[in-house]
This record gives C-alpha cells, sequence and structure tokens, in this order.
C-alpha cells in the first residue's frame, strides 16, 4: 500500500507543479525563441506516458529506496534532482547540439526546472508516504 500512495503522491505533485512550470516558466521561453515548433495545444497521450514512465523511475532509483533505507528527505530531494538533471539535461544538451533554434536560456530554464521539480516532486511523494503509511 505504501508504493501505491507514494506513486501517486509523486505523480499529482509532480504533474500539478509540472502544469503550473509549463505554463508560466517553460512554455514562454520556449514560445520567444522555437515558436513555429510549439503546438496549440500539448498531445495528451505521449504526455501521460511520460509522466507515468518518469515518475515510476524517481520511485524506482530514488523514492522507494529512501522509503526501504530511511533515507532523510535531504538525501531524497538531491538524489531525485540529480535524476532530474540527468533527464532534463539529456533532453536539453541534444537538443542543443542538434537543432537549429536551440538556445542556451531555453536549456538553463528547462533544466533548472526539471531538477528542481524533479526532486521536489521525489520528496514530497516520500512525506506523504511517510505520513500516510509509515513503516
Amino acid at each position: 500500500m505504501t508504493l501505491v500512495i507514494l506513486y501517486i503522491a509523486t505523480f499529482v505533485v509532480f504533474l500539478g507543479l509540472d502544469y503550473l512550470g509549463l505554463s508560466y516558466i517553460v512554455k514562454p521561453t520556449f514560445e520567444r525563441d522555437i515558436p513555429s515548433l510549439i503546438l496549440d495545444s500539448p498531445r495528451i497521450g505521449p504526455a501521460v506516458m511520460f509522466y507515468a514512465f518518469y515518475v515510476g523511475c524517481v520511485l524506482w532509483f530514488v523514492s522507494w529506496p529512501a522509503i526501504l533505507q530511511g533515507h532523510s528527505l535531504f538525501w531524497v530531494f538531491g538524489t531525485g534532482a540529480l535524476i532530474g538533471a540527468m533527464a532534463y539535461g539529456t533532453y536539453e544538451f541534444t537538443n542543443l547540439a542538434t537543432l537549429k533554434g536551440w538556445t542556451w536560456r531555453m536549456v538553463a530554464t528547462d533544466l533548472t526546472w526539471g531538477t528542481m521539480l524533479t526532486g521536489f516532486s521525489a520528496m514530497a511523494g516520500v512525506w506523504v508516504a511517510r505520513m500516510v503509511a509509515p513503516a
């Protein structure tokens, strides 16, 4: 039951915060630099696939080990942020290296956002799971 609570809490926090971040931080930056590539509305199917898989990976590598081994929330945030930097950095630096119009501003914005979002979501999910279903 703890794993289900952990997944749902992390998913809800990640999705909710990412909606805000994409709307007010990332999208305006990308619209400034690559406006012709931005869809009027996102494709929901690929987005759901990303969120479900990404949160599952965060649980596998960060949150579930923290629950089992009793790591601190500081450890969870830091390790989650590291996973976020790796994932978002892979996307951003690959695009910077291969796509016309990709800018350092886009890289810095999305990399920072994804790093903090992943760290905070992992930490919040573990905190909720520990509060709702203590070991």
